[in-house]
Order: C-alpha cells, then sequence, then structure tokens
C-alpha cells in the first residue's frame, strides 16, 4: 500500500472514530463545547444529532477523552435492546457485577455505583449511539434512569445521539416527557467547503505526512463538491486519491486524483 511511500505511521482516512483525527472545525467545536457543557455541569439529558457520516461516534470519545479522569463513562453502540437487555449492557460497559440480572437489582447496582462516584465528586455519563434506533419503550426506559438523582443534582448524564430521525422519534407524544427533559441539544451540520482543506491537513498531520505530501486547491475542491461536507465521504475519496498519487508515484494529490478516486467510489470507468 501506500504508507511506506509517503512516509506516514497509519492510514489517515481510515473511518474508525479515533479522537486524536477530530478537526474542530467552527461548527465541530460548537458541538464540543456543547456536549461538554451538557456533561460537565450535569444537565441530565443531552441530544446530538446528525447526518450519517457526519462523526458523532468521534466527537463522543473526544469529549470523553478530553475529560480524562474527572469522569467515568458508558458507552452503548448500535443498541437494538429492550429495557431490561439495555440496563445490563450499561451495567457491564461501566464494569459492574450484579448478584442477579433482574431489573430491580440491575438498578440497586447501577444506583449505589452513582451515589458513590457522587460522592467523590466524580461526573458519570452514558452515552448512546444510534439512538434513533431505540424501541419506544426502551426510550421510556432510559428516561426512567435520570430518576437516580439526589436533591441537588443528576446522578448520571445521558447523551442520545443519533441521526436526525432522532429528532423525529423524540415528537412522538408517547416520548414527551422523555423530550422535556432534553436540556442541551446540538445538530452537527455538514463541513463547510473552506473547512475542508484544514481538515484533510489535519489528519495528513496526524499520520505523520511529511511535508511534500500535498493536496492541491484544485483536488480539495473536488473532495468538497462530492463529499458535501460530510467526513465520512471525504475520508473515503481521499483514501482512493492517495492510491492515486501513489500510483502515479506522486506526493501531489491532484483533481485528477480525485477525479479518479471518485470513478473508483462510483463504480464508473476511469
Amino acid at each position: 500500500m501506500y504508507l511506506d511511500f509517503f512516509q506516514l505511521k497509519e492510514f489517515p482516512f481510515s473511518i474508525t472514530p479515533d479522537p486524536r483525527y477530530l478537526y474542530l472545525s467552527p461548527g465541530y467545536r460548537s458541538a464540543f463545547e456543547h456536549l461538554r457543557y451538557g456533561i460537565t455541569h450535569r444537565r441530565g439529558f443531552i441530544e446530538l444529532t446528525g447526518e450519517v457520516g457526519c462523526g458523532k461516534s468521534t466527537l463522543c470519545r473526544a469529549v470523553l477523552e478530553d475529560l480524562g479522569d474527572q469522569i467515568k463513562s458508558a458507552l452503548i453502540l448500535n443498541p437494538c435492546f429492550n429495557g431490561l437487555q439495555l440496563l445490563r449492557a450499561i451495567v457491564l460497559d461501566f464494569g459492574l457485577k450484579a448478584p442477579q440480572q433482574d431489573r430491580l437489582t440491575l438498578l440497586q447496582t447501577l444506583n449505589d455505583f452513582l451515589l458513590e462516584q457522587a460522592e467523590n465528586d466524580v461526573t458519570v455519563a452514558l452515552i448512546i449511539d444510534e439512538a434513533q434506533n431505540l424501541p419506544t419503550q426502551t426510550l421510556e426506559e432510559v428516561r426512567m434512569l435520570s430518576n437516580l438523582e439526589t436533591a441537588h443534582q443528576k446522578l448520571i448524564q445521558i447523551v442520545l445521539s443519533g441521526q436526525p430521525e432522532l429528532r423525529e422519534r423524540l415528537n412522538d407524544p408517547a416520548l414527551r416527557q422523555l423530550r422535556q427533559r432534553i436540556t442541551v441539544r446540538y445538530h452537527i451540520a455538514p463541513m463547510a467547503a473552506e473547512d475542508i482543506g484544514g481538515y484533510i491537513g489535519h489528519r495528513l498531520d496526524t499520520a505523520g505526512a511529511i511535508a511534500d505530501l500535498k493536496f492541491t486547491q484544485g483536488a480539495v475542491d473536488h473532495v468538497a463538491r462530492y463529499s458535501k461536507g460530510v467526513p465520512r465521504l471525504i475520508n473515503a475519496l481521499c483514501d482512493y486519491a492517495l492510491m492515486a498519487a501513489f500510483a502515479a508515484g506522486s506526493y501531489i494529490v491532484t483533481e485528477e486524483c480525485v477525479a479518479r478516486a471518485e470513478a473508483q467510489l462510483e463504480g464508473r470507468p476511469e
């Protein structure tokens, strides 16, 4: 592959949610600060939405990493659980062991853990990714977790992260009590075209790129047009574009390289 040729330490456009690669353009910095504020100020429920591939998972992981020892967290991915299954997954992800697996025992185990963390002034956060997939009854069970509180503060901060359909789900009259408890909301818009060059440069630098490895302005503009600012599409296109530059024996990624990459992604003849 092209790693040795470009003297890269790792693939710069991998689609894994690695916080090191988060590029804080104005929109993403605002999303980061909203999440951080909601968690550290113990606002209870936080709603984060964005289109497929916009980087919600990366953003959540970056916030947790930034908070470091100030927080204990659980991250639930792709939850298609009923209420009891979700509760079991939460307890397990916090590293807790319940004597039994019934709802009452699991809740008591979780509550004891939360009270202990509150006494030590440690914030506890639960992030549920792809939350738009949760059944309505399970979302109602999630609301019940917010009843775990003291007279002064919420014991657990819950981030519901999902696609725009999550907002539609929360408009269901059956979930009005949950919707009323959400105090921080943020929708991640696609990245602005003028930020995409900085995004590409940040990912190359993070992967250890040498100074000679560059995308021309024409290449960046083509990436912007194709991706419409969606990070996952930017990554996919730039990865293929690097392969095209490698095949040409060049450290300069041109618009022609990006055009070849687009043809490959779309399954068209070059």
